[in-house]
């Protein structure tokens, strides 16, 4: 089974017990992906000379994070020091800020949970991605919080085409759900660098497959973003549309809030291989599998790891449900399963 990638961002101001130098030259060995700084309005001096000692010392890429009013010095300082990445934050704008269309760096926006993510729509075309902050901007040390798991999800189903980076409390349990959201880059501070072996820390966050201690419950997908009909009053048709509209590769069937059943790509085959000679007599029973494979709410990822790994054929998604196979929500492994593109 192949994993999605999550690109690692290591913020540099986190580390206690290391100085500059002897940092860069570990990250430099991990061939880290960016080296995340975060400079708040009247540190632009301190950013500039340890920049120039970083250039000095790596050519790991540049990801900075300017928590200022100031939009046009920092617009105009990444691109005079060839930075990768600017992001900044949104709660700090004051005033509109102008990109000009041949910048060399990718431009995005950081915002905090509080804030609503609607905020970004008058943005969306000046963005490369969106930074989702879980905790204090700037401030290393702080803990993950569960509901941004369903943040990232609002976020992605808001701007589905728009890569989402993740800041905050990011340790191996949670950079395995990030990449089963398939959230882009995650920047990691006093996990990675203050980590007493940081090699491993760098590859639990990147290649991580044990799960966590998270249950499923606080990152599926909610019921009321999936693709439901009622088994007994719905047609052929309307699986066929439903399954086009929600572009999930499934369809879940419930009564009185029960799981009923689900039909999928396969089973739409099957149907239509039943009824090759004569597609009119398909029924709706014909494309539905009435005894899926499903997983509790209340199990950890450890548990659903187990379970897929339990079959011999790829599993790409799950309904969530209670002890009263009451459904919940479900799981979709098209981010998680993907390869190493």
């Amino acid at each position: 089974m192949y994993f999605y990638l999550v690109k690692i961002s290591a913020s540099v101001y986190s580390a206690i017990n290391q100085d500059l130098p002897n940092l860069l030259k570990e990250l430099e060995g991990l061939q880290i992906d960016f080296l995340h700084i975060d400079c708040f309005e009247g540190d632009e001096e301190k950013f500039l000379e340890d920049l120039k000692l970083i250039r000095e010392l790596s050519s790991i890429p540049i990801d900075l994070h300017a928590i200022s009013s100031d939009s046009a010095k920092y617009l105009a300082l990444a691109e005079d020091n060839k930075l990768a990445q600017l992001t900044l934050q949104f709660e700090n704008l004051q005033e509109a800020f102008v990109l000009s269309p041949t910048k060399s760096f990718k431009f995005g926006l950081a915002l905090v949970n509080e804030t609503d993510l609607e905020a970004l729509v008058p943005y969306r075309e000046q963005l490369d991605y969106v930074l989702l902050m879980t905790t204090t901007p700037g401030k290393s040390g702080g803990q993950f919080k569960r509901e941004s798991f369903e943040r990232i999800r609002r976020c992605k189903a808001l701007f589905p085409d728009l890569p989402i980076y993740v800041d905050g409390g990011i340790n191996a349990e949670v950079s395995f759900i990030l990449r089963l959201l398939g959230v882009s880059l995650a920047v990691s501070g006093s996990f990675l660098v203050n980590h007493k072996n940081m090699a491993q820390a760098f590859l639990d966050l990147r290649f991580n497959q044990n799960g966590s201690s998270y249950l499923l419950e606080d990152f599926m997908i909610a019921k009321e973003r999936l693709p439901i009909l009622h088994l007994k009053s719905c047609t052929f048709k309307e699986v066929l549309l439903t399954m086009e509209t929600y572009k999930m590769g499934f369809v879940l069937f419930e009564r009185d809030g029960h799981l009923e059943g689900i039909s999928s790509n396969a089973d739409l085959r099957r149907g239509i291989l039943k009824h090759v000679e004569d597609l009119n007599k398909i029924e709706v029973e014909d494309v539905v599998n009435r005894n899926p494979i499903k997983i509790l709410g209340k199990a950890s990822s450890y548990e659903m790891l187990s379970l897929l790994k339990s079959y011999k054929f790829p599993i790409l998604f799950l309904p969530v449900v209670n002890e009263e196979n009451k459904l919940l929500g479900a799981l979709s492994f098209n981010e998680l399963i993907k390869g190493e593109a």
